[in-house]
This record gives structure tokens, sequence and C-alpha cells, in this order.
């Protein structure tokens, strides 16, 4: 299944909300779908999203800090994997079993530890902070296949300033979903980034 290169970041969502929220992405073109692990019962959530969705989107977690986890996450049905640092235990371990893994990174030298453990592509966090400058500036050293994500900071007014920078998508927390949001508010920004991303993407 081919994916935009856009994860909407549910942090704080909860089961009970989870099939609609999910189903307004993916309806509005989001299919790439996380759930931080510090949300309540977040593994209910995956599994859930996971046993009512997975052939129409990818669903992960967020803020996977160690193997055990990534365990949990496979059990639950989870393909892919975002950790806020570049840990090695967790890349090698999210790879191993054959899901994808998207570390945070902030340097250099992040990014290659990143690479060598076999990361399927980077999470610059937070890109606020980095900017488009210090990503371009990263990107001319990095393996130009690697698809590098913009999260913290990345909307839909500064898509097209990540990408001229290099980047192939980004990750999508508050602007995308805030405890509280409905399904139909969700839909609604899902479908302005979609409208964005797809005006801005490269060819």
């Amino acid at each position: 299944m081919d994916h935009r290169h856009l994860i909407a970041i549910l942090r704080g969502i909860t089961p009970g909300e989870t099939i609609a929220v999910c189903e307004a992405l993916i309806n509005a073109g989001i299919t790439m779908i996380e759930v931080p692990l510090n949300s309540p019962d977040a593994f209910t959530s995956i599994a859930m999203a996971s046993n009512a969705l997975s052939d129409r989107s990818a669903i992960g977690a967020g803020t996977v800090l160690s193997k055990k986890q990534v365990w949990a996450v496979s059990d639950a049905g989870g393909t892919f994997v975002v950790s806020p640092d570049t840990n090695k235990q967790v890349i090698e371990e999210t790879v191993r079993l054959r899901m994808f893994s998207f570390p945070g990174v902030f340097t250099p030298t992040d990014a290659f530890r990143a690479v060598k453990a076999g990361a399927t592509g980077l999470k610059f966090f937070p890109a606020e902070v980095l900017g488009p400058k210090g990503i371009k500036a990263m990107k001319a050293v990095l393996p130009p296949e690697l698809p590098l994500y913009a999260v913290g900071g990345a909307n839909p007014d500064n898509f097209n300033e990540y990408f001229a920078a290099g980047c192939a998508g980004f990750g999508l927390g508050t602007y995308i979903y805030k405890p509280g949001m409905d399904a139909s508010q969700v839909a609604e920004r899902a479908a302005a980034a979609v409208a964005a991303y797809d005006a801005g993407k490269p060819a």
C-alpha cells in the first residue's frame, strides 16, 4: 500500500475515540497513524485500529523507548515504530520484527547512528528549532534515498519550506489532533494537510 509521507500523531487519544478519528484521517487521505504510548491505554487503541483498518492504513506507535515496548507494539498489530530518540536497540529490534523504524534525530551524530542501526526514515524533531536550514545542511550528507520527516512545528503553512530543504514528509501532532477534538475537526485539518502536501510535494 502506498502512503503519503504524512503521519498523524494522536497523542492522548482514548480507545473509545480511536476508530472514528482514524476513519476521518483515512478518508481524508492520511493513512499513516501513530498512537503515542503515553496515551491512555495505547496498546488497546493500536490493536483496535489495526484489527479494523489495517487493509486501508498503517497503524504504529510513538514514544517507543524500549525493546519490550517494541514487542508489545508488534503483538498489538502495529507496523511501524516512532521513537523520540536514537535508541539503537529500539531501531534494531523494530527492523528485526519487520516493522518500519522512524527514530527522532537532531544532530548528524544522531542521524548516522540511526542509519547504521537500520532506520527506515528519520524524524527531525523538534523541526521548529532545527528549521529548514538545519535540515537542509544535514540532508546534504545523508543517504539520498532515506526519507526525512519534519516533526514539531510542521503544518500546512510551512510544508513547502521543508520540502525545499529535502524533507519527504511530516509528522503532525497538535495540528491534527488534541484531546477533546471530535472526528469532524480532525477530518477538516487532515483535508487541509493533504491538500498542502499534494500541492507542494516535489515531483
